[in-house]
């Protein structure tokens, strides 16, 4: 089973693509799409579109996992989060990609077995299981977090979109 992850932020979009095979998880690719401040909005989501219809044609996950809103500054943070998400969900929804959603306390203890761990301690967690070797941004860190936490939770049943196994 292969998923990826999405850290969905209107400046910054990281993702991972972590998959599990007979039991063991593998890394297989993570990345952060940086979007200009001088970029209208609708460009930044149009990119952020495009590139993770990209990523599903590539590596042809299994299901989306994506880091549920838990926090955000302001409305207008709120706002434009969760636009990027339904960008994110949208490109996997078109493609059939089944799609799931965690918060980031779910993610921190599915990964550290803590849920108020640092982002630190998730970091840290995240190069053991899957052995990383390179610096990872804390963007594509926290998508390949929600990735892990999805094939951690055991929600493997893939449902296509018509909602028949």
């Amino acid at each position: 089973m292969r998923v990826i992850g999405v850290d969905p932020g209107s400046r910054y979009t990281g993702y991972g693509i972590v998959s599990l095979n007979k039991g063991k998880l593998i890394y297989e690719g993570h990345g952060t799409i940086k979007l200009s401040a001088r970029a209208s909005f609708s460009e930044r989501l149009g990119k952020v579109f495009s590139v993770l219809m990209e990523l599903i044609g590539q590596f042809k996950p299994d299901g989306m996992a994506v880091e549920d809103v838990f926090f955000a500054r302001n409305v207008q943070s709120a706002l434009k989060l969760g636009q990027v998400r339904g960008v994110a969900i949208l490109s996997a929804v078109i493609n059939d990609v089944p799609v799931f959603e965690y918060t980031p306390l779910q993610v921190k203890q599915a990964i550290v077995g803590y849920g108020r761990a640092s982002k630190e301690q998730v970091f840290r967690m995240l190069v053991n299981l899957l052995k990383l070797q390179e610096n990872i941004d804390s963007h594509a860190s926290d998508a390949l977090a929600v990735a892990v936490c999805h094939l951690h939770t055991g929600n493997h049943k893939i449902y296509k979109l018509s909602g028949k196994a």
